[in-house]
């Protein structure tokens, strides 16, 4: 990967704010459109569900996720040349109480709306550890992700 590569993949993770969320509950896909924060290692993405919602069902335990970050869609830009980063990994609640305070107000800092929800009983943070994935720059510049893309994209 050269370093316009590693430059849209920080890109995508630092600045895109949504993240299309894929799991698996009681042996069916379920996705879910969810806010992210990704650390700043990108080791992993932060995300905050609801017990109430079904794709919370499939997360935490240490259980397999895959998502997309795009760049948003307009008409000024083909479909099929919409730049995005296809994820995989493996989740796990956030459960010390240190670190979910230090995600708990970057969470606050970048989504201000969201102050009223982290007091909620029914939420909790949970990360989604980057494992790989794929990153697409347009059509015909895909590349494979490896976990150290994440570190060299996070160190730019």
């Amino acid at each position: 990967m050269d370093r316009d590569d590693l430059t849209l993949l920080r890109d995508l993770l630092r600045h895109q704010r949504l993240l299309a969320l894929a799991v698996v509950v009681d042996g069916e896909p379920v996705a879910g459109l969810v806010p992210f924060l990704a650390a700043p290692d990108f080791s992993a993405l932060a995300v905050h569900v609801s017990s109430l919602a079904r794709h919370s069902k499939g997360l935490g335990g240490d259980a397999h996720w895959s998502g997309v970050v795009h760049v948003p869609d307009s008409d000024a830009v083909d479909p099929l040349q919409v730049p995005r980063v296809m994820l995989q990994g493996r989740s796990h609640l956030l459960d010390d109480e240190a670190v979910v305070n230090a995600v708990r107000n970057m969470w606050i800092a970048r989504f201000p709306a969201a102050e009223m929800t982290v007091a909620l009983p029914d939420f909790a943070f949970v990360s989604l550890d980057l494992a790989g994935g794929r990153l697409v720059g347009g059509l015909g510049q895909a590349r494979n992700l490896s976990r150290d893309h994440f570190t060299q994209a996070a160190q730019l």
